[in-house]
C-alpha cells in the first residue's frame, strides 16, 4: 500500500485508519517534503512513513515501491486527502482476479463525477482522447486508485517522476499487453488541507505540461506498440 503525501496532515490519518479497516496492514506513506505534521501523523496511525525530499507525484511513488518485502504479490495506491472512497477497495480486489492492473474509475458513480472539478474533467478529457488517438484505447479515468500486479509492476519498469506517473502506468500497460479493468469507485473533494493542481491554476498548468510531456515521449518511444489497431476500447473488453 502506497501514499504518496506532501502536507496532508489534516486528512492522511483518517486515510491510514481507513486503509487499517479495510485488513490493509502493510501501509507506506511517502512524505514528500511535508513542511507540517503528515509524518508525525501517519506514524502514529500506524503506518511506515518513508522520507522522498524530492519533489514529484511520481518520485514519491517511486520511493515507496523501494524494497517491498518479499510476498507482496499486489500494491495499493491511493491518495492522502481523503478523496478516495476506499469502501470500494474490495470490489477492486475481487476484479483483480482477472486482471494484472485494476483502475478505479471515478466518472462512473454520481458521487465521483459530482466531485470532480472542471480542471480535472478537462484533463481527463484531453488524456483520453490522445491516448485514444496513438494507443486505439480508451481509458475513463486517470485517478489515483489503482490495484497492480507486483510482477506486473516489474514488467512496465515505471520511471516517471512527476504528475504523468498515473498516465504513464496506464499506457506502459498497454505496451506490455496486460489485462486492464476499470470499476466503478465513488469519490469526493479532499477532506482538508489545500489542492497541489485542481484547487491552484499554476500547479494545474504545471501537471497538465508534465502529463501531456510524458504522453509524447511515450508516443515516439522505439518500443512503441506497432500492433495498436487490433485493440479495442477498454468498455468492450471489460
Amino acid at each position: 500500500m502506497v501514499v504518496p503525501a506532501l502536507n496532508e496532515e489534516a486528512t492522511i490519518a483518517d486515510v491510514i485508519r481507513n486503509l487499517r479497516w479495510q485488513g490493509f496492514s502493510r501501509i507506506r506513506v511517502i512524505d514528500n517534503g511535508s513542511s507540517d505534521a503528515t509524518a508525525q501523523r501517519a506514524r502514529a496511525a500506524g503506518a511506515e512513513v518513508l522520507r522522498e525530499p524530492q519533489c514529484g507525484y511520481g518520485q514519491a511513488c517511486r520511493r515507496g515501491l523501494e524494497n517491498i518485502p518479499r510476498g507482496v504479490a499486489w500494491i495499493l495506491f491511493c491518495d492522502a486527502d481523503g478523496s478516495d472512497d476506499l469502501d470500494d477497495v474490495d470490489r477492486m480486489i475481487a476484479t483483480a482476479e482477472e486482471a494484472d492492473l485494476v483502475l478505479g474509475n471515478r466518472f462512473a458513480t454520481k458521487s465521483g463525477r459530482e466531485a470532480m472539478t472542471g480542471v480535472q474533467r478537462l484533463g481527463n478529457r484531453v488524456v483520453s482522447k490522445l491516448i485514444e488517438r496513438g494507443w486505439r484505447f480508451r481509458f475513463a479515468d486517470f485517478g489515483p486508485l489503482r490495484l497492480i500486479r507486483r510482477q506486473a509492476l516489474d514488467d512496465i519498469d515505471m520511471r516517471e517522476r512527476g504528475f504523468g506517473w498515473n498516465v504513464v502506468m496506464q499506457i506502459r500497460a498497454l505496451e506490455a499487453g496486460l489485462k486492464i479493468r476499470e470499476v466503478p469507485v465513488g469519490y469526493r473533494p479532499r477532506q482538508g488541507g489545500r489542492s497541489k493542481i485542481s484547487g491552484n491554476i499554476g500547479g494545474a498548468i504545471c501537471a497538465g505540461f508534465g502529463i501531456l510531456q510524458a504522453v509524447i515521449r511515450l508516443y515516439f518511444a522505439p518500443k512503441r506498440l506497432r500492433s495498436q489497431a487490433e485493440r479495442l476500447p477498454l468498455q468492450e473488453q471489460s
